[in-house]
Protein backbone atom coordinates (compact mmCIF):
# COMPACT_ATOMS: atom_id res chain seq x y z
CA UNK A 1 0.00 0.00 0.00
CA UNK A 2 1.10 3.25 -0.74
CA UNK A 3 0.86 5.59 2.71
CA UNK A 4 1.34 9.06 -0.02
CA UNK A 5 0.42 9.10 -3.72
CA UNK A 6 3.02 11.45 -4.09
CA UNK A 7 5.77 9.67 -2.38
CA UNK A 8 7.12 6.51 -4.40
CA UNK A 9 6.22 2.91 -2.82
CA UNK A 10 9.87 2.00 -2.39
CA UNK A 11 10.39 5.10 -0.42
CA UNK A 12 7.27 4.36 2.23
CA UNK A 13 7.36 0.22 1.56
CA UNK A 14 4.07 -1.35 2.07
CA UNK A 15 3.24 -4.19 5.13
CA UNK A 16 3.92 -6.92 2.45
CA UNK A 17 7.20 -5.12 1.23
CA UNK A 18 8.63 -4.76 5.07
CA UNK A 19 8.76 -8.99 5.24
CA UNK A 20 11.23 -8.98 2.45
CA UNK A 21 12.71 -5.65 2.39
CA UNK A 22 16.73 -5.25 2.60
CA UNK A 23 18.33 -3.89 5.64
CA UNK A 24 19.63 -0.98 3.75
CA UNK A 25 16.82 0.30 2.47
CA UNK A 26 15.36 0.17 5.90
CA UNK A 27 18.26 1.76 7.34
CA UNK A 28 17.84 4.52 4.69
CA UNK A 29 14.23 5.33 5.88
CA UNK A 30 15.24 5.20 10.13
CA UNK A 31 18.33 7.90 8.58
CA UNK A 32 15.62 9.65 7.13
CA UNK A 33 13.47 9.79 10.08
CA UNK A 34 16.20 11.10 11.91
CA UNK A 35 17.10 13.94 9.34
CA UNK A 36 13.68 15.10 9.40
CA UNK A 37 13.55 14.89 13.44
CA UNK A 38 16.90 17.18 13.41
CA UNK A 39 15.25 19.83 11.16
CA UNK A 40 12.75 20.05 14.02
CA UNK A 41 14.76 22.49 16.50
CA UNK A 42 15.60 24.60 13.68
CA UNK A 43 11.90 25.13 12.70
CA UNK A 44 10.86 25.36 16.15
CA UNK A 45 13.47 28.59 16.58
CA UNK A 46 12.86 29.93 13.13
CA UNK A 47 9.11 30.09 13.86
CA UNK A 48 9.53 31.83 16.63
CA UNK A 49 6.10 30.85 18.58
CA UNK A 50 5.94 30.11 22.37
CA UNK A 51 6.55 26.90 23.20
CA UNK A 52 3.68 25.59 24.22
CA UNK A 53 1.47 26.62 21.12
CA UNK A 54 4.48 25.58 19.17
CA UNK A 55 3.96 21.84 20.95
CA UNK A 56 0.43 22.16 20.31
CA UNK A 57 -0.01 23.33 16.90
CA UNK A 58 2.64 20.66 15.64
CA UNK A 59 0.90 17.80 16.87
CA UNK A 60 -3.20 19.20 16.12
CA UNK A 61 -1.43 19.99 12.24
CA UNK A 62 -0.08 16.98 12.00
CA UNK A 63 -3.52 15.04 13.35
CA UNK A 64 -5.02 16.86 10.19
CA UNK A 65 -2.37 15.33 7.61
CA UNK A 66 -2.37 11.49 9.23
CA UNK A 67 -6.09 11.43 10.14
CA UNK A 68 -7.14 10.81 5.70
CA UNK A 69 -4.43 8.58 5.54
CA UNK A 70 -5.14 6.53 8.37
CA UNK A 71 -8.64 6.28 7.06
CA UNK A 72 -7.18 5.20 3.87
CA UNK A 73 -4.81 2.27 5.87
CA UNK A 74 -8.02 1.39 7.69
CA UNK A 75 -9.92 0.52 4.70
CA UNK A 76 -7.10 -1.58 2.81
CA UNK A 77 -5.57 -3.16 5.47
CA UNK A 78 -8.47 -3.13 8.59
CA UNK A 79 -8.77 -1.30 11.76
CA UNK A 80 -6.31 -0.96 14.64
CA UNK A 81 -7.68 -3.34 17.69
CA UNK A 82 -8.84 -2.11 20.79
CA UNK A 83 -5.32 -2.38 22.86
CA UNK A 84 -3.43 -1.12 19.83
CA UNK A 85 -5.71 2.43 20.01
CA UNK A 86 -5.06 2.13 23.94
CA UNK A 87 -1.33 1.88 23.93
CA UNK A 88 -0.92 4.47 20.93
CA UNK A 89 -2.88 6.56 23.15
CA UNK A 90 -0.81 6.12 26.32
CA UNK A 91 2.05 6.52 24.04
CA UNK A 92 1.01 9.86 22.87
CA UNK A 93 0.60 11.21 26.56
CA UNK A 94 3.99 10.68 26.86
CA UNK A 95 4.84 12.05 23.63
CA UNK A 96 3.14 15.24 24.29
CA UNK A 97 4.89 16.19 27.21
CA UNK A 98 8.13 15.02 25.67
CA UNK A 99 7.63 17.95 22.55
CA UNK A 100 5.94 20.75 25.51
CA UNK A 101 9.53 20.19 27.47
CA UNK A 102 11.68 20.09 24.84
CA UNK A 103 10.41 22.73 23.04
CA UNK A 104 10.78 25.18 25.90
CA UNK A 105 14.44 23.81 26.43
CA UNK A 106 15.19 25.26 22.98
CA UNK A 107 14.16 28.96 24.20
CA UNK A 108 16.42 28.13 27.56
CA UNK A 109 19.46 26.09 25.60
CA UNK A 110 19.38 26.29 21.90
CA UNK A 111 18.54 24.28 19.21
CA UNK A 112 21.40 21.67 19.32
CA UNK A 113 22.15 21.16 22.66
CA UNK A 114 18.58 20.86 23.38
CA UNK A 115 18.46 18.25 20.58
CA UNK A 116 21.79 16.17 22.71
CA UNK A 117 19.78 16.50 25.77
CA UNK A 118 16.83 14.37 24.55
CA UNK A 119 18.58 11.51 24.11
CA UNK A 120 18.55 10.81 27.68
CA UNK A 121 15.74 8.63 26.39
CA UNK A 122 18.78 6.26 26.03
CA UNK A 123 18.84 5.59 30.02
CA UNK A 124 15.24 5.55 30.29
CA UNK A 125 14.27 3.00 28.06
CA UNK A 126 16.48 0.30 28.80
CA UNK A 127 15.16 1.16 32.49
CA UNK A 128 11.63 0.19 31.34
CA UNK A 129 12.86 -2.51 30.09
CA UNK A 130 14.03 -3.97 33.05
CA UNK A 131 11.09 -2.69 35.55
CA UNK A 132 8.33 -3.78 33.18
CA UNK A 133 10.05 -6.64 31.48
CA UNK A 134 12.76 -7.83 33.21
CA UNK A 135 15.18 -6.93 30.28
CA UNK A 136 18.12 -6.66 32.18
CA UNK A 137 20.94 -4.22 30.53
CA UNK A 138 23.91 -4.94 28.93
CA UNK A 139 27.43 -4.56 31.49
CA UNK A 140 28.72 -2.02 28.48
CA UNK A 141 25.28 0.39 29.62
CA UNK A 142 25.91 0.06 33.47
CA UNK A 143 29.47 0.69 32.74
CA UNK A 144 29.01 3.73 30.32
CA UNK A 145 25.81 5.50 31.88
CA UNK A 146 28.45 7.78 34.21
CA UNK A 147 29.66 8.88 31.08
CA UNK A 148 26.83 9.39 29.10
CA UNK A 149 25.47 11.67 32.06
CA UNK A 150 29.05 13.19 32.26
CA UNK A 151 28.64 14.29 28.80
CA UNK A 152 25.30 15.76 29.47
CA UNK A 153 26.95 17.91 32.02
CA UNK A 154 29.25 19.20 29.54
CA UNK A 155 26.53 19.64 26.97
CA UNK A 156 24.52 21.52 29.79
CA UNK A 157 27.31 23.56 30.54
CA UNK A 158 27.69 22.84 34.37
CA UNK A 159 31.69 23.47 34.15
CA UNK A 160 31.80 26.65 32.13
CA UNK A 161 30.89 29.14 34.69
CA UNK A 162 30.06 32.01 32.31
CA UNK A 163 26.75 29.45 30.77
CA UNK A 164 25.80 28.72 34.30
CA UNK A 165 22.67 30.40 35.54
CA UNK A 166 18.95 29.92 35.95
CA UNK A 167 17.75 29.67 32.36
CA UNK A 168 20.18 27.24 31.65
CA UNK A 169 19.76 25.13 34.33
CA UNK A 170 15.90 25.02 33.52
CA UNK A 171 16.78 24.42 29.96
CA UNK A 172 18.70 21.34 31.14
CA UNK A 173 16.02 20.31 32.90
CA UNK A 174 13.73 20.63 30.46
CA UNK A 175 15.51 18.84 27.97
CA UNK A 176 16.05 15.58 30.55
CA UNK A 177 12.12 15.66 30.81
CA UNK A 178 11.67 15.60 27.61
CA UNK A 179 14.00 12.85 27.13
CA UNK A 180 12.12 10.62 29.55
CA UNK A 181 8.86 11.31 27.85
CA UNK A 182 10.79 10.44 24.45
CA UNK A 183 12.00 7.25 26.55
CA UNK A 184 8.65 6.02 27.25
CA UNK A 185 6.73 6.85 24.26
CA UNK A 186 9.40 4.48 22.90
CA UNK A 187 8.75 2.06 25.02
CA UNK A 188 5.29 2.29 24.70
CA UNK A 189 5.05 2.30 20.87
CA UNK A 190 7.45 -0.97 21.27
CA UNK A 191 4.86 -2.71 23.23
CA UNK A 192 2.02 -1.45 21.59
CA UNK A 193 3.53 -2.48 17.97
CA UNK A 194 3.15 -6.23 19.04
CA UNK A 195 -1.05 -5.48 18.84
CA UNK A 196 -1.46 -4.75 15.48
CA UNK A 197 1.90 -5.69 13.41
CA UNK A 198 2.18 -3.83 9.91
CA UNK A 199 -0.13 -1.13 10.80
CA UNK A 200 1.80 2.30 11.14
CA UNK A 201 -0.43 5.39 9.99
CA UNK A 202 -3.35 4.49 12.87
CA UNK A 203 -1.17 4.19 15.77
CA UNK A 204 0.80 7.40 14.84
CA UNK A 205 -2.53 9.40 14.47
CA UNK A 206 -3.89 7.98 17.57
CA UNK A 207 -0.75 9.17 19.66
CA UNK A 208 -0.19 11.75 17.90
CA UNK A 209 -3.68 12.85 18.91
CA UNK A 210 -3.04 12.16 22.12
CA UNK A 211 -0.26 14.01 22.38
CA UNK A 212 -2.21 16.99 21.33
CA UNK A 213 -4.52 16.70 24.43
CA UNK A 214 -0.90 16.54 26.87
CA UNK A 215 0.03 19.21 25.08
CA UNK A 216 -2.52 21.26 26.11
CA UNK A 217 -2.92 20.12 29.77
CA UNK A 218 0.65 20.82 30.13
CA UNK A 219 0.48 24.54 28.04
CA UNK A 220 -0.41 26.65 31.27
CA UNK A 221 3.16 25.64 32.96
CA UNK A 222 4.82 27.33 30.22
CA UNK A 223 2.39 30.46 29.96
CA UNK A 224 -0.46 29.01 27.89
CA UNK A 225 -1.55 28.79 24.21
CA UNK A 226 -1.29 31.79 22.22
CA UNK A 227 -2.81 31.74 18.61
CA UNK A 228 -3.26 35.64 18.06
CA UNK A 229 -0.24 38.08 16.50
CA UNK A 230 1.13 34.72 14.75
CA UNK A 231 2.26 35.79 11.37
CA UNK A 232 1.75 33.86 8.12
CA UNK A 233 5.37 32.70 8.09
CA UNK A 234 5.27 31.52 11.69
CA UNK A 235 2.27 29.39 10.51
CA UNK A 236 3.97 28.13 7.30
CA UNK A 237 6.90 27.29 9.22
CA UNK A 238 4.56 25.24 12.12
CA UNK A 239 3.18 23.17 9.10
CA UNK A 240 6.23 22.16 7.81
CA UNK A 241 7.41 21.47 11.21
CA UNK A 242 4.40 19.17 11.70
CA UNK A 243 4.80 18.00 8.66
CA UNK A 244 8.54 16.92 8.13
CA UNK A 245 9.26 16.68 12.38
CA UNK A 246 6.08 14.59 12.68
CA UNK A 247 4.21 12.71 9.98
CA UNK A 248 7.71 12.14 8.06
CA UNK A 249 10.26 11.50 10.09
CA UNK A 250 7.76 8.86 12.72
CA UNK A 251 6.35 7.31 9.34
CA UNK A 252 9.92 6.83 8.30
CA UNK A 253 11.13 5.51 11.63
CA UNK A 254 8.48 3.20 12.05
CA UNK A 255 8.61 1.80 8.99
CA UNK A 256 12.59 1.39 9.10
CA UNK A 257 12.69 0.35 12.32
CA UNK A 258 10.18 -2.39 12.21
CA UNK A 259 13.09 -4.61 10.08
CA UNK A 260 15.81 -3.67 12.16
CA UNK A 261 17.32 -5.08 15.48
CA UNK A 262 16.38 -1.86 18.27
CA UNK A 263 20.43 -1.82 18.55
CA UNK A 264 20.61 -0.99 15.00
CA UNK A 265 17.47 1.80 15.57
CA UNK A 266 19.34 3.17 17.78
CA UNK A 267 22.17 3.84 16.91
CA UNK A 268 21.17 5.27 13.15
CA UNK A 269 19.22 7.57 15.39
CA UNK A 270 22.23 9.18 16.87
CA UNK A 271 22.94 10.67 13.90
CA UNK A 272 19.99 13.28 15.09
CA UNK A 273 21.96 15.43 17.82
CA UNK A 274 25.03 15.24 15.43
CA UNK A 275 23.02 16.94 12.62
CA UNK A 276 21.22 19.09 14.99
CA UNK A 277 24.07 20.72 16.22
CA UNK A 278 25.28 21.35 12.42
CA UNK A 279 21.71 22.58 11.57
CA UNK A 280 21.59 24.85 14.15
CA UNK A 281 25.26 26.25 13.80
CA UNK A 282 24.85 26.98 9.74
CA UNK A 283 21.15 28.56 10.38
CA UNK A 284 21.03 29.83 13.40
CA UNK A 285 24.53 30.63 14.34
CA UNK A 286 24.36 29.02 17.50
CA UNK A 287 28.05 27.76 17.85
CA UNK A 288 28.74 25.83 21.30
CA UNK A 289 31.94 26.32 22.90
CA UNK A 290 34.61 23.47 22.72
CA UNK A 291 33.48 22.05 26.06
CA UNK A 292 29.89 21.77 24.83
CA UNK A 293 31.01 19.86 21.49
CA UNK A 294 33.24 17.91 23.80
CA UNK A 295 30.19 16.95 25.67
CA UNK A 296 28.25 16.06 22.77
CA UNK A 297 30.65 13.82 21.34
CA UNK A 298 30.79 12.21 25.14
CA UNK A 299 27.25 11.65 24.87
CA UNK A 300 26.85 10.18 21.14
CA UNK A 301 30.14 7.88 22.09
CA UNK A 302 28.64 6.60 25.45
CA UNK A 303 25.36 5.90 23.66
CA UNK A 304 26.74 3.74 21.09
CA UNK A 305 29.52 1.59 23.26
CA UNK A 306 26.23 1.16 25.59
CA UNK A 307 24.66 -0.20 22.80
CA UNK A 308 27.04 -2.05 21.47
CA UNK A 309 27.43 -0.22 18.24
CA UNK A 310 31.30 0.02 17.87
CA UNK A 311 34.16 -2.33 19.30
CA UNK A 312 31.26 -4.99 18.96
CA UNK A 313 33.54 -7.26 16.79
CA UNK A 314 36.64 -7.15 18.92
CA UNK A 315 34.96 -7.43 21.94
CA UNK A 316 32.40 -10.42 20.86
CA UNK A 317 35.16 -11.89 19.13
CA UNK A 318 35.90 -15.42 21.02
Amino acid sequence: MRLFSSIPSATLPSSGEQSQGSPVGASTLVLAGALCLSFSAVLVKLAGVDAATTAVARCAIAVVVLAPLAMRERSAQGALSRSGTLWSIAAGAALGIDYAAWTASIYHVGAGISTVLINVQVVVLPALALLVNGERPSRRFVITLPLMLFGISLVGGLWNESLRGPDTFLGVLLGILAGCGYGVYLFITRRGTKEDPGLFVQPLTWATASATVAAVAVSPISGGIQVTGISARSWALLAILAVIGQVFAWLFIHHGSARLPTTTTGGLLLIQPVLALGLSAAVLSEHPTGLQILGAVVVVAGVAIANDLVLRNRIEAP
